[in-house]
């Protein structure tokens, strides 16, 4: 089977997982925007904050896979057992630094200057989700070894069967009946933390009884804290996770910078952002595959091929990012009607999702590459990287034209300035990472060149 195949069977298989998670996002986009407009608005307050403390403590487990698939390449079963053990001590402090800012949400809230009538709903909404924190992570880990061992097909199962009792919880809960008094936001917040407990309970399940995790030892006693394991996986993790909380602090803030428009402003671009993350799970999920194929080449001692595999995936997710730009650009109207009944907020998501359309293109590229670097250990410069564009141009830049004005233009009191600078931001990171993986690659051949 041909490299290409291999990574575009593993990216879809993730995909299909993926989108099943996502579809819990449009699942509560679409039940709290049927509730009330204002339930929408807490929910993307609150989602946004959980998104960027979950996602980049998640982005510090999600950097081992390098580490894991690399040792399957170089055959070192029991070692992978090992580590995996010791990512449960990281496991532990992401649990305790996380629940700790979900519980007192109240200076993130009052700093981005969220409209006090909706606070109250984002800390109900906040305080559920962070009980609901340590099982997703410790399911994060599950997920990340089944892709380092090129099997992710059991991770998308469990994904996809959840969507079944998260669509009905989140009505239920979010609507109330039977019983049950109607909960708003808070609601959604209910359904997710008994999916993400289920889950943990079936992975726990799998990893005890299925054959395919045996040659791991994973069920040995925990060892002691191995520091210096400790202090590689800090190496590689805490850059790529400080990345991701940049790249998603860059894109969450903005729905709590621009909660002070309104409740319009915030339900429009909630649609947006929803829809930006389900076509990112494209990118992220080719992203993951290539990286896990790379790290194995690796780890077999294979460069060529290594080098070979990340051009592969490269082109791939360059192609796939503008078919579905394109795609999202002709039907965003339609689109954007599926969210909402008011025509309000269909009017302004269907403006913003242009600008999502530019936003993925970048998305695309820069995702792909940012993997791809970290399996030739290269994390401190994408974070320096991300932290001026992503933050500097991007967030900032979109902050000023909105609120204050920004080289002769606005101040324009709209989602839209926020998207734009994002866009633009996000398009000169692809091209700095594409750069730098080029580069990369580049040296890797003319080293094997000499070699021979």
């Amino acid at each position: 089977m041909s490299e290409l195949s291999i990574i575009s069977r593993h990216a879809f298989t993730v995909l299909a997982g993926q989108l099943a998670v996502m579809a819990f996002g449009v699942t509560d986009t679409i039940v709290a925007g049927r509730h009330a407009q204002e339930s929408l608005a807490a929910l993307s307050i609150g989602s946004a904050v959980f998104i960027s403390v979950y996602v980049a403590l998640m982005g510090v487990l999600q950097a081992l896979l390098p580490v894991w698939a690399e040792q399957r390449g170089a055959g070192a079963q029991g070692a992978i057992g090992a580590s995996v053990r010791q990512s449960l001590y990281l496991w532990a402090v992401a649990c305790v630094l996380g629940m700790a800012v979900l519980l007192s949400p109240g200076p993130i809230l009052q700093w981005t200057e969220v409209p006090p009538p909706l606070r109250a709903e984002v800390r109900a909404y906040l305080a559920i989700l962070a009980f609901g924190l340590p099982p997703a992570l410790l399911f994060r880990i599950y997920s990340t070894l089944n892709q380092a061992l090129g099997h992710p097909q059991l991770v998308t199962w469990l994904q996809v069967g959840s969507l079944a009792l998260k669509v009905p919880l989140s009505i239920w809960f979010t609507f109330g009946g039977a019983g049950l008094a109607p909960q708003g936001a808070a609601g959604c917040a209910w359904a997710t933390l008994a999916v993400n407990y289920g889950l943990l309970l079936v992975g726990w399940k799998m990893l005890r009884g299925h054959p395919m995790y045996a040659p791991l030892a994973l069920w040995r006693p925990m060892e002691r804290p191995d520091g210096a394991q400790l202090a590689r996986f800090m190496r590689l993790g805490l850059p790529a996770g400080l990345s991701i909380l940049v790249e998603v602090t860059s894109f969450t803030l903005m729905a709590l910078f621009i909660a002070r428009q309104g409740a319009l402003a915030s339900a429009a671009h909630q649609i947006a952002s929803n829809l930006a993350a389900v076509l990112y799970m494209v990118p992220l999920s080719l992203a993951i595959a290539t990286s896990a194929r790379v790290s194995y080449w690796r780890g077999a001692g294979d460069e060529q091929r290594a080098g070979a595999t990340a051009l592969k995936g490269f082109w791939l997710a360059a192609l796939m990012g503008c078919a579905l730009a394109a795609t999202l650009s002709i039907a965003r109207q339609p689109i954007a009607s599926l969210y909402s009944t008011s025509a309000e907020v269909v009017a302004l998501a269907t403006s913003l999702l242009l600008w999502v359309a530019a936003y993925h293109v970048a998305d695309a590229l820069q995702t792909l590459c940012i993997f791809v670097l970290r399996s030739y250990r290269i994390t401190l410069a994408p974070l320096l990287v991300y932290g001026v564009l992503l933050w500097g141009v991007g967030l900032y830049g979109g902050y000023r034209l909105a609120y204050h004005g920004l080289a002769g233009w606005g101040p324009l009191h709209s989602p839209a300035p926020f998207w734009a600078a994002s866009a633009a931001a996000l398009g000169v990171t692809a091209l700095v990472f594409s750069a730098m993986l080029l580069g990369v690659l580049s040296l890797q051949r003319r080293h094997f060149s000499r070699r021979d």
